[in-house]
């Protein structure tokens, strides 16, 4: 299905070949990748990278980070459209801290320096930057590792915050001259099988070698034609976890009809590889000859097909196994009988599976005198060190810690702005 050639090679009209009509230098220069990236640098070498996005967009586990950074070292207003999604950590913060504080920070500071700001539970931040801020030849820079558009003739790259607040600053994002790689797509997929299953499949063929480290992916080809654009797009997304740079795709009808849909339709333009466009590297994908995949801990290069697990599945989950295993020693720092130590004693009763049910597991695992990820204490004077005296008084302090929890969550849910739009006043950054 793929097949890696490391040498380099032209795209034509009859597809890749050896040689080409021009030389590699002016070849390279035909690329998507090539007009794109030296649209929006500012160095004028065209080895060094100094890029402008057109667009950015953060989640609210980054944007508070990012924004106060930027207003900390001067910032004044948003210099270019900056998205504000609220759709990362809504569902899961306990104590410490509270996600209304972040999304009415989020809110003020939209308001304050001309940002967008999307509720809670109205968008992810892909989807909105796809439906609203991208546009075929332009760049995003999102504060999140998935943050692709090629498949909608954008370049996209995700990154960490401090380069966000650099384009907040008005600074540029510096890297030298990606190296490009051609996904060259043929075939039709089969019923059943999805965009997940070929990007699983180019992410275990890339991973592991480091194939497309760094580089930019073009995706042409015959096989782009008969894909709809979603599926285009769940390709496109998967393609962070080949460690490559960014990702652009050639546009045709089915790209116009997304942006149409969107009312966007002015943000289209048809975009193509020319003749004799030259590539660092490339991939053959046989769409054609796709399975459905499946990926297993711990990352998706670690896949595959569903008739090669079926086959297989003892052995590949014995193997799995053990790498979580070898994976516990290392995050430890312990040796084997410290990894031990929750999992032996049960082994011992419930048979090769090792997880009694929950309850017993819970109890085996919290008895007094037990803390998991941590040796048994060699004294009495040392246990009570550790665990605050006698059974007692724990379970005096459990029961007290609880409480305040649950007390602190109470006076959140109730007293703090769950809906920011609606207040009058907002607190500024």
């Amino acid at each position: 299905m793929i097949t890696l050639h490391e040498e380099g090679v032209f795209l034509t009209k009859e597809g890749p070949k050896a040689q080409g009509p021009v030389s590699p230098a002016e070849g390279r220069a035909r690329t998507l990748a090539w007009r794109i990236l030296q649209a929006h640098s500012s160095s004028g070498d065209p080895e060094k990278l100094q890029i402008r996005f057109d667009a950015m967009a953060s989640h609210d586990i980054t944007y508070v980070g990012i924004v106060q950074q930027a207003r900390a070292s001067g910032m004044k207003e948003f210099p270019i459209p900056y998205a504000l999604t609220n759709c990362h950590n809504s569902l899961c913060a306990v104590g410490g801290t509270i996600n209304e504080d972040d999304h009415v920070f989020g809110l003020s500071a939209a308001k304050k320096y001309g940002g967008i700001y999307v509720p809670a539970n109205q968008s992810v931040i892909h989807s909105y930057a796809r439906e609203q801020l991208a546009g075929c030849g332009k760049m995003i820079l999102g504060s999140d590792s998935h943050t692709r558009y090629g498949a909608l003739g954008t370049m996209a790259v995700g990154e960490g915050g401090p380069e966000l607040a650099k384009q907040l600053l008005k600074n540029t994002w510096d890297v030298p001259y990606p190296k490009v790689v051609l996904v060259y797509l043929s075939g039709k997929p089969k019923q059943g099988v999805g965009p997940h299953d070929v990007a699983i499949a180019l992410v275990k063929a890339t991973f592991a070698s480091g194939f497309v480290n760094n580089c930019v992916l073009e995706f042409a080809g015959p096989g782009v034609k008969d894909l709809p654009i979603d599926f285009r797009n769940g390709i496109d997304v998967m393609t962070t976890e080949t460690t490559c740079l960014s990702s652009i795709w050639e546009t045709d009808g089915e790209t116009e009809g997304f942006y149409q849909a969107h009312g966007r339709q002015e943000e289209y333009k048809e975009l193509h590889p020319e003749d004799g466009a030259w590539y660092d590297k490339y991939i053959e994908i046989d769409l054609s000859k796709a399975e459905p995949m499946i990926a297993l801990p711990f990352h998706p290069s670690n896949a595959w097909t569903i008739r090669e697990f079926l086959d297989s599945a003892p052995e590949i989950l014995a193997q799995v196994e053990a790498d979580a295993q070898s994976t516990r020693r290392r995050r430890m720092g312990g040796s084997r009988r410290d990894c031990g130590l929750c999992r032996g004693p049960v082994r011992q009763h419930h048979g090769s599976s090792g997880y009694p049910p929950g309850p017993e597991l819970r109890r085996r695992l919290f008895r007094p005198g037990r803390v998991p990820h941590q040796r048994p204490c060699k004294s009495g004077a040392d246990q009570k060190r550790r665990h605050g005296g006698s059974p007692a008084k724990r379970r005096d302090y459990q029961a007290q810690f609880l409480r305040t929890l649950l007390r602190r969550r109470g006076r959140a849910c109730q007293q703090r702005p769950v809906a920011p739009a609606y207040h009058e006043k907002f607190p500024q950054p």
